[in-house]
Order: structure tokens, then C-alpha cells, then sequence
């Protein structure tokens, strides 16, 4: 009997192997662990108008209530882990002190600059943008400043700059004068 089964497990078995194909997670596909301050936020402000989760639901746009309950244990998480940095010394002042410490103690010129630019990134100015001026570049913001300008009957003042020009030394001039008479010669 135990031949029998054993006989009609494997096929089985291995149509089963054939069958199944690897799990592939796709970013965004599932919403429990993407980042959702923004839903954190409305829910905050909601709870003041109302506790009910299935209102909760429908004002923060999730489709389960289950969801506004996740949202509620990530709002409590954040605020015990926030609450655990202030509680160990950890502050903005903390972290911005060390990395600047860390810069300029960097041996290498590129650790600084990489320290430098990351300090840049948490601005949001490590990219210039073309459209951060009114969907143009300030070639045109300029120009248009100018067309301006000029409509409303304003003069355009532009600076006058001095040019110094640098004396030439006099072996240099020796040299401009021997490949003048060159090239005189040579098409004479």
C-alpha cells in the first residue's frame, strides 16, 4: 500500500515543482511597509473630528480598517522612537555637529566634498533645476527681466568694466618679430 502511495506522490511532487514559479515582490504593489507620513498626518488631524475607524477610513483613503490601524501603530512608533533619541542626547544639533566634525577631520579631500554634498542633499539643493525658475533658466529669467525693462521705458544700465591689458614682455616681442620676418621670407 505504502509503494502505491509513494508511486502516485511523486508524480504529483514534481508536477507541483513545475507548477510554482518564484514570488516577486513589486515596490509599491503592497502598502504595509511603504513610507506614509503623509497618511500618518491626515489621520492625526482627523482624530479630532472623529474616532470612528470606518470614517477614519474613507478620510485617509485606505480600503481596509486594518490599515488605519497600521497607520496608528507606525504614528506610535515614530513618536517612542523620537521620543528614545531626545531621551539618549540624539538631536538634529547631535547629528549635524558630528557630521561636520567628520568632514573636517576627513584625511582625503573627496571624503569632504562627499560630506559636503550630503549636506547639500538634505537641503534639496544638489540638483539644479531649470524649472525652479518659473519653468526657465536664469539666461531667460534675465532676458525677460530686460524685454521688461524696456517696455516700461526704463533704461538698461550696464556696468563699464576697464580692461588692463598686461605688458608684453620684451623677449616675447623678440620672438613675434623673428616669425613675422619667417614668414615674410618664406612667401616673398
Amino acid at each position: 500500500m505504502s509503494d502505491k502511495k509513494e508511486k502516485i506522490e511523486e508524480p504529483i511532487k514534481k508536477e507541483v515543482k513545475r507548477k510554482l514559479k518564484p514570488v516577486v515582490f513589486v515596490q509599491g504593489k503592497y502598502s504595509y511597509n511603504k513610507e506614509d507620513t503623509s497618511q500618518q498626518l491626515i489621520l492625526l488631524k482627523a482624530m479630532k473630528k472623529t474616532q470612528d475607524p470606518q470614517k477614519l477610513k474613507n478620510l485617509i483613503g485606505v480600503r481596509t480598517v486594518a490599515e488605519v490601524y497600521r497607520t496608528l501603530d507606525k504614528i506610535s512608533m515614530r513618536k517612542e522612537y523620537h521620543d528614545a533619541l531626545v531621551r539618549n542626547g540624539v538631536s538634529f544639533d547631535y547629528i549635524v555637529s558630528n557630521v561636520k566634525g567628520e568632514i573636517e577631520s576627513a584625511e582625503k579631500s573627496s571624503d569632504r566634498l562627499n560630506g559636503l554634498k550630503m549636506f547639500l542633499q538634505s537641503l534639496g539643493m544638489d540638483k539644479y533645476e531649470e524649472t525652479a525658475i518659473g519653468g526657465a533658466g536664469w539666461e531667460e529669467a534675465l532676458a525677460q527681466v530686460k524685454e521688461e525693462k524696456k517696455e516700461k521705458g526704463e533704461k538698461i544700465k550696464l556696468p563699464k568694466y576697464e580692461v588692463e591689458y598686461p605688458e608684453i614682455p620684451e623677449s616675447v616681442k623678440e620672438k613675434k618679430g623673428k616669425n613675422i620676418k619667417v614668414t615674410s621670407e618664406l612667401y616673398d
